[in-house]
């Protein structure tokens, strides 16, 4: 793969997801794409990027691009992320005036092959008496159909079950079908998967009260991740949060939103952000602190990440 060819397929990639390769991630374009050029009868990634530039060629250039947004993901990854879910966000949902309205939307970004939705679905039920009466809606999506589809059958391999997820939670939510596992009905029903890009237009998903979006803005660059922040804002109720991954960080990039205190990696509107919605503030409700303990964890069944 020429230099040039190389400068095409990265700023293809940059215009149609967002996604931002640099030199050293020339490992990364070849791992990923030699797959795609062989399944298109290609011998190399020279062939694959004069193949996509030619006129009509979408339906490859699609391909190249979800193999290349395909990210790695596990049940219960990160455990903070979920422990500040059980600890901080529900309760102060469940004290906050939604209470009256009983519903709560929770969006997850780039959810790729479902572990993450899902994993919020089973904490959701594990707190069945606190959300008895309420309707949960739980949005995940990705730019993949590929992970998206596997996301919605909700079918596991026994190393990705194995992944972070406590086994007694794999007894009591999931089946075994032959050599892999298949999580219950009615979780995967509390889960709706939509195909969505990151750089369309948000407002066609509605309002939430927390965003996930763990392990995306790493991989673009700061004028996308502020663009990205600021219309995330605009889709969050003033109380709500958002969730984002332990190498990621709002502060130098976004002035929408502040960091949550002694919460690693949850972050709420700034005061500017709740007004610009157009919706009065919420009282905000005593956050109890994150559980932390070992003992804390182990009672709530929920495993470290491999």
């Amino acid at each position: 793969m020429t230099p040039a060819e190389f400068d095409f397929l990265r700023n293809m990639l940059k215009t149609r997801s967002g996604l931002v390769l640099g030199e050293e991630k020339r490992y990364l374009l070849e791992s990923r794409l030699m797959p795609v050029a062989r399944e298109a009868g290609l011998e190399s990634l020279g062939d694959l990027a004069k193949a996509v530039m030619v006129a009509g060629a979408e339906s490859l250039r699609t391909k190249v691009t979800q193999a290349m947004t395909i990210n790695e993901s596990f049940f219960y990854r990160d455990k903070t992320p979920f422990e500040n879910f059980r600890d901080i966000m529900v309760p102060a949902m469940l004290e906050s005036q939604r209470s009256a309205t009983r519903k709560l939307r929770i969006w997850c970004a780039a959810a790729s092959t479902g572990q993450e939705p899902y994993s919020l679905a089973i904490e959701i039920k594990e707190l069945e008496e606190q959300f008895r009466g309420w309707s949960t809606d739980i949005i995940g999506t990705d730019l993949s159909e590929e992970v998206l589809e596997k996301a919605r059958a909700g079918l596991y391999s026994q190393f990705e079950v194995q992944r972070g997820l406590p086994i007694q939670l794999l007894v009591k939510y999931f089946k075994q079908t032959g050599s892999m596992w298949q999580i219950d009905s009615a979780i995967r029903s509390m889960v709706d998967y939509k195909h969505f890009n990151l750089l369309d237009d948000y407002s066609s998903l509605g309002m939430f009260d927390i965003i996930f979006c763990r392990n995306v803005l790493i991989y673009f660059d700061p004028e996308t991740k502020q663009d990205m922040l600021a219309r995330m804002a605009k889709r969050l109720q003033p109380d709500g949060y958002l969730v984002l991954g332990a190498a990621e960080t709002v502060i130098g990039i976004s002035s929408e939103f502040k960091p949550v205190a002694d919460a690693r990696g949850l972050y709420e509107l700034s005061t500017a952000s709740q007004a610009a919605t157009g919706a009065p503030a919420v009282a905000e409700p005593a956050k109890p602190a994150p559980a932390a303990t070992a003992a804390s964890i182990a009672a709530a069944g929920i495993a470290k990440p491999a």
